[in-house]
């Protein structure tokens, strides 16, 4: 069972610093002549559990990629914590931490070295770090895989791995991109259930899936974009009543126009 407990070391944002966890404003990217994100603007507050959305090809990745540094922007600002993404990035990436939809690790690796060369990466030392990785490698039942590389994990534990690897360096906002695709149906109820707790102890969580049931179970705020525009954003309950509907993926067909893929 995947144990939320210690998840954070301490929380580096400041309880008394701004009103939100993410703030974008005015997002606009380009790749050439096409506009993957057009004038986006949201924010979320610390502690939500917060639902993106979009499909295939509205920009959420994009947005992400732009969020966490992997993607330059043409315009607008994006904040964490109120450090800003371009001008605080060392601050603004040390807040953050991403769960990628497809698995990046180096094949070469093992379970216990990627997590360490990760903590690595954010400056903790060689002691913490170890007994950071220790730490994770319990919660998230990788002891004894923590010498099997990326290539010899099955896709239920490379999932554990690459959320271990997100938590690493304790941050205060987690962003998951399908977190649990290809799971199967007791390993994606544990993990819904250990994304419930860390963020009832305090942990700002944005996910993106195309499992609708998924999101209206665990968020409670829902953005949806389409085209790289924001076409909802509401309370998860009022956003489902206002359209009339009996479930968050009857709003998501209205919306986008287009049949939902799962």
């Amino acid at each position: 069972m995947i144990s939320a407990a210690a998840t954070r070391e301490h929380g580096r944002a400041d309880s008394a610093g701004p009103a939100s966890a993410l703030q974008i404003s005015h997002l606009v990217k380009r790749y050439g002549s096409f506009t993957a994100v057009d004038d986006l603007s949201f924010a979320v507050a610390p502690g939500e559990f917060f639902g993106f959305l979009g499909p295939n090809g509205a920009g959420k990745t994009t947005t992400i990629n732009a969020i966490v540094g992997l993607a330059r922007f043409q315009s607008g600002t994006i904040s964490v914590f109120g450090a800003d993404v371009e001008r605080d990035y060392r601050r603004a990436r040390s807040l953050i931490g991403l769960s990628p939809q497809d698995f990046n690790f180096d094949r070469y690796l093992t379970a216990e070295e990627i997590l360490t060369y990760q903590a690595g990466y954010y400056g903790i030392t060689p002691a913490r770090a170890k007994a950071r990785v220790e730490q994770l490698l319990e919660q998230f039942e990788l002891s004894d895989k923590r010498g099997l590389t990326y290539l010899q994990l099955s896709g239920g534990y490379k999932r554990r791995l690459a959320l271990a690897r997100a938590l690493v360096h304790s941050p205060n906002v987690l962003i998951l991109d399908e977190p649990t695709a290809g799971l199967d149906v007791e390993l994606r109820l544990e993990l819904w259930d250990f994304l419930r707790r860390i963020n009832s102890e305090g942990m700002t969580v944005v996910l993106t899936s195309h499992y609708l049931e998924e999101v209206e179970l665990l968020c409670s705020r829902i953005g949806i974009i389409n085209h790289g525009r924001l076409v909802a954003l509401e309370e998860k309950h009022a956003l489902i009543a206002r359209h009339g509907q009996s479930s968050l993926q009857d709003v998501f067909l209205e919306l986008v126009g287009r049949k939902h893929e799962s």
